[in-house]
């Protein structure tokens, strides 16, 4: 049976799809082109950067623009593929390790979160980086299954932390019921526990409640989770009845999980008024590190700390996610992680 390993094992690179003037990132490009370059620059002295490209006169300028900030060639991977936007963490592969011990590639569904947005292109990159060699010799499997990557959370022994609209949804698998949804978890995942929860969403979110903006495994018996305190939060209901759900949840042996609180920014709008989904718990593991999304905001250092507390032995390391917030994502929504046992 496959494993989906949890994010904190060992890695081979983390990948990015870099943001071009025909995605909605047009109006922002230079700052979000910079907040790109700083997040490789954090993650290459630990582990490899693959960077997908919309075309070749793409990919030429990033490597140009990544080489004058000092990043080394070697830590650096480009790659061309024509795309929509650039949510890799819900358009990249989902990398489990085999019973054998070698790593294949899970090419799920994505139609732009119950198509919400155009996502042709997106939902070929996978394919399309397997068709050019990018991942080595790596097997590749398809599946049916719309499922993006920030909808599951894996703990790495078989138990996954999902939210049920985010999946059991008409708009994305219309013909699947659980029962079918579970199984096919089971046989491309190896997932033995689906922890299901029905609340928890933040305003502005197109993903329905994605978990990785709400709750997340930090090993496998604690989970951090966002937390309102305030009653005149828009969000407070729901929150408030996610912790009462993650309160329940109980670990394969019986026991209860150690739950860590993450606080709640300052409502953050957009030019029309809008509030945005920024979350603390968007945060990114790699090798030996944390990188953490912070928004100028008094909660940052609460945040940070918490993070520190939950990954003992790691550095964390803040990232100004602003320009990602404004098109209603943070950083692990960016980026997708590639286990030590996938080759680049």
């Amino acid at each position: 049976m496959p494993r989906l390993p949890a994010e904190w094992e060992p890695q081979s690179a983390v990948m990015l799809t870099w943001p071009h003037g025909a995605t909605d990132w047009v109006d922002d490009l230079e700052a979000v082109e910079a907040l790109y370059e700083r997040i490789a620059a954090a993650i290459a002295p630990r582990q490899r950067v693959l960077i997908v490209c919309h075309n070749e006169s793409l990919r030429e300028q990033v490597r140009k623009r990544l080489a004058a900030a000092g990043i080394a060639a070697s830590a650096v991977v480009l790659h061309t593929a024509p795309c929509n936007d650039t949510w890799a963490r819900d358009h990249g592969p989902v990398t489990v390790i085999d019973d054998d011990g070698s790593a294949c590639l899970m090419d799920f569904r994505f139609n732009g979160w119950g198509g919400k947005h155009a996502a042709a292109l997106d939902d070929r990159i996978s394919a399309t980086l397997h068709e050019t060699g990018c991942f080595d010799d790596a097997r590749l499997r398809t599946s049916p299954l719309v499922l993006e990557g920030g909808a599951i959370d894996s703990d790495g022994n078989g138990s996954l932390l999902v939210v049920r609209r985010t999946l059991i949804d008409p708009a994305r698998n219309p013909d699947w019921s659980q029962q079918d949804i579970e199984a096919e978890l089971r046989t491309q995942l190896g997932a033995t526990r689906l922890l299901w929860l029905e609340h928890g969403q933040l305003s502005g979110d197109d993903t329905d409640g994605h978990i990785d903006t709400l709750a997340r495994f930090c090993d496998t018996e604690s989970i951090c989770f966002v937390e309102s305190t305030d009653p005149s939060h828009p969000d407070h209901a729901e929150l408030v009845a996610m912790h009462q759900e993650l309160q329940a949840l109980r670990q394969s042996d019986g026991r209860r999980y150690r739950l860590l609180p993450l606080p709640l920014p300052d409502p953050i709008t957009n030019s029309d008024g809008q509030t945005l989904p920024a979350t603390y718990a968007n945060f990114l593991i790699i090798n030996g590190a944390v990188l953490a999304p912070i928004y100028n905001d008094p909660a940052d250092s609460i945040a940070l700390d918490q993070l520190r507390r939950a990954f003992p032995g790691r550095d964390v390391l803040p990232v100004d996610c602003r320009p990602l917030i404004r098109q209603g994502g943070s950083l692990h929504c960016i980026t997708m992680q590639l286990p030590a046992a996938l080759a680049l």
